[in-house]
């Protein structure tokens, strides 16, 4: 497949833009668009032809989870088997911003995309880009770094277009971004753990979850 690129502004991505981009997401294709930090692929999770192109894009193990982004902390409740005090804790206090989180995964994600694992990380992003096509297609999304596993995350829409050119259907070029990726916590053990350190500190992270 040929993949189209179309240049945006990140902070102010046009309603055709964000069209373009849902249609695909739609029709189980996999695009690649600027997030907080770094590019991501979307896709649709809940279509597993879909889910199927986001682990051949990024040559992803199958027993690695994706991680889902959502539009807020009730759509998040809603992919979940227990909303616990922990998650309730970070996510009002953290998002939208740098940080994943690790739940167990409600029946209705598909155990593909928990890696079969049957849990889930969940981040609601900064990104208006991510934002608008959220609330656009109502439904959480696939977000998992625009890279090649095992490669370091593109950080330009030229860099996403030249390294998964054929893997992707589509890339949001907002140009360059800066900035740390996301903090990963896992809450589904009695005693939380960091998994990846980012743009929030474990220090951060345990003032929050004191005494939880």
């Amino acid at each position: 497949m040929a993949t189209d690129l179309i240049e945006i502004d990140p902070s102010q991505p046009s309603p055709e833009a964000i069209e373009r981009a849902a249609t695909e997401i739609r029709r189980g294709h996999v695009v690649a668009v600027p997030s907080d930090a770094l590019y991501v692929l979307v896709a649709d999770p809940f279509n597993l032809r879909a889910v199927g192109k986001v682990f051949h894009a990024k040559r992803r193990e199958a027993q690695l989870s994706l991680p889902l982004l959502v539009t807020d902390i009730l759509m998040g409740e809603e992919l979940v088997t227990e909303v616990t005090a922990r998650f309730h804790l970070l996510a009002r206090r953290f998002w939208p911003g740098p940080l994943t989180i690790i739940v167990p995964a409600s029946p209705k994600v598909p155990l593909k995309v928990t890696g079969n694992t049957g849990r889930l990380a969940l981040r609601q992003s900064r990104s208006p880009v991510i934002q608008a096509l959220l609330n656009w297609l109502n439904q959480p999304l696939i977000g998992t770094s625009a890279n090649m596993s095992g490669t370091p995350t593109c950080r330009t829409g030229i860099e996403v277009f030249g390294t998964m050119d054929g893997r992707v259907d589509l890339v949001l070029d907002g140009g360059s971004l800066m900035g740390e990726g996301s903090t990963t916590v896992d809450i589904t053990e009695p005693y939380w753990r960091v998994i990846k350190e980012g743009g929030i500190s474990e220090k951060e992270l345990a003032a929050v979850l004191k005494g939880a």
